[in-house]
């Protein structure tokens, strides 16, 4: 019996992965059997999460702090990750932010932010992993998480800079797809809906937030623990090979209406 999603012995390198979706996915891979290179600003929960994941699924894991915005420091943090594993497989770029104000009293600072870590900083980490890693091994699997807001516009939550952002991740998902695939690196995008983490658990939970669910996704409910992760293995997996610059929405079909 064949395992379409079998990933032992690869090594993956998750970017925002010290909490929420980032974790869960990490451990989606482990679970396969991929090795895992956990990535965020704070060093203290990285650690917690690469042990965590060793512990549970037995793979090898390996903690980096790494701003994403710092170009420098994602140079240093993947040679870090090549020294100690040899290979690259693949990137999944989760990092982001999300500056929420109505559009006409957003600052610059704010804007310029968000496009630094949520653009810019995927276009970093995915610049450096394939020139290091991918290119050279001739494979890879570039996952870049936008969101279905950098799809469609919204009226509950003014957050004008994430949606250029995270349409921005769409379009670069596609050109990077389109250079790329001469090397067999596919690079896709998962758009996700709204879904609970520690972060959103209450603001989902709210009558305002549960309503508009009703309203607005066609399943009538916000995404749950998991519900991410066989995206992210489809994409992830050596199987996919024909599947590239593909924008997929998790979003229970609110960019469906």
């Amino acid at each position: 019996m064949k395992n379409y999603f079998d990933l032992s012995g690869q090594v993956a390198l998750v970017t925002g992965c010290s909490t929420g979706l980032g974790v869960q996915m990490a451990k989606a891979l482990a679970n396969q059997g991929a090795n895992i290179i956990v990535v965020a600003r704070r060093q203290n929960m990285i650690d917690e999460v690469a042990a965590s994941i060793a512990a549970e699924f037995g793979v090898k894991t390996l903690a980096l702090r790494c701003d994403i915005t710092d170009t420098a420091a994602v140079e240093a943090m993947v040679d870090a990750a090549l020294a100690e594993f040899g290979r690259i497989d693949i990137l999944i770029n989760n990092a982001g932010t999300g500056a929420v104000a109505p559009a006409e009293d957003i600052t610059d600072d704010q804007f310029n932010h968000e496009m630094d870590v949520d653009l810019f900083g995927s276009f970093r980490v995915a610049r450096a992993v394939a020139k290091k890693a991918m290119i050279p091994a001739k494979y890879g699997r570039v996952i870049n998480i936008a969101s279905m807001y950098g799809l469609v516009g919204n009226k509950i939550a003014g957050s004008a800079p994430y949606h250029a952002a995270k349409g921005g991740v769409v379009n670069l998902t596609r050109a990077l797809a389109a250079e790329w695939g001469k090397y067999a690196i596919t690079v896709n995008a998962i758009c996700p809906g709204y879904f609970y983490t520690d972060l959103t658990r209450d603001t989902l939970n709210s009558d305002f937030f549960q309503q508009n669910a009703k309203t607005m996704i066609p399943e009538e409910r916000y995404g749950e623990e998991g519900e991410l992760d066989t995206a992210a293995l489809f994409l992830a997996s050596p199987a996919s090979a024909y599947v590239t610059g593909v924008n997929l929405p998790v979003d229970g079909g609110y960019t469906a209406m």
